[in-house]
């Protein structure tokens, strides 16, 4: 009796309080995502907002991944160059470059700026909607605010993340291209061999499962916080900054369990 008692009394603790309303917020999440995958399959399809939404997550986010991306790879190539001079190696600066971007880099740094551009957006759209009411007028249109509002911007997500992966990859092994040939003064041919023999589809493959795996969280954590919006202005301020955080934090996360997974059994 004595145990139960103690046991009982931990979650009376600032700490005990914390643990049991971080478990209540991941049980709520689950079932969020469950509405999600359930409303995914029921009629009517919203085509427009799903379009619309592939527009505002991918066409719009290429500007500011192309510039990321020339530079990450550039910076990437300047750092490993250096360093592969002490050893006379610096024929595999395009093949490390390479290889980084398509497994790691690429994939973490466009969910990254996906989540600060557009799932920042998500997540303030629906919270304002939600704390204006906007949602409820939704309800008692006979209108499922999840299946209009949050399975379009989740799905197109889970296509558009990928995607910009691929122009993430594409752009900053040009980035390091140019770096390597004009600033290092590599050889082309032995810069582009090397990226060649050692760079294969999987490793590209393996990104865009990663990125599509983040695309689907990062959207729906955005959504789920901006859904749960109370308290105001203030509140969607709240809101919109623990989406952007909680999602970069769950990208960085995810990111090692899915190396594990990938690396265990794809890429051997």
């Amino acid at each position: 009796m004595e145990k139960v008692l103690n046991f009982i009394s931990f979650f009376a603790t600032p700490f005990g309080a914390r643990l049991l309303g971080a478990v209540k917020s991941l049980g709520y999440f689950t079932r969020f995502v469950g509405e999600i995958l359930l409303w995914t399959f029921k009629p009517p399809f919203r085509t427009a907002q799903f379009f619309f939404q592939m527009e505002f997550i991918g066409v719009k986010s290429t500007a500011i991944i192309v510039l990321t991306s020339f530079f990450s790879g550039a910076v990437f190539a300047l750092q490993v160059g250096k360093v592969y001079s002490l050893f006379n190696m610096e024929s595999m600066v395009g093949a490390t470059v390479g290889l980084s971007l398509t497994r790691e880099i690429g994939p973490v740094f466009a969910a990254l700026m996906v989540t600060a551009r557009a799932c920042s957006s998500m997540a303030a759209e629906i919270g304002t909607m939600r704390v204006t009411e906007q949602i409820d007028a939704l309800e008692v249109m006979a209108v499922e605010p999840i299946q209009y509002l949050v399975v379009p911007r989740v799905w197109s997500s889970v296509i558009m993340v990928p995607l910009l992966t691929v122009i993430f990859d594409f752009i900053g092994v040009i980035g390091a291209y140019i770096v390597g040939v004009y600033i290092l003064h590599i050889s082309e041919g032995l810069l582009l061999s090397k990226l060649y023999y050692y760079v294969d589809a999987d490793d590209l493959i393996s990104g865009m499962v990663k990125a599509a795996f983040f695309g689907f969280f990062i959207a729906a954590i955005s959504c789920y916080e901006g859904y749960k919006t109370f308290g105001g202005a203030q509140g969607v301020g709240r809101q919109t900054t623990r989406a952007v955080v909680i999602s970069s934090v769950c990208v960085l996360i995810m990111d090692y369990f899915l190396t594990s997974w990938i690396v265990e059994y794809f890429l051997k």
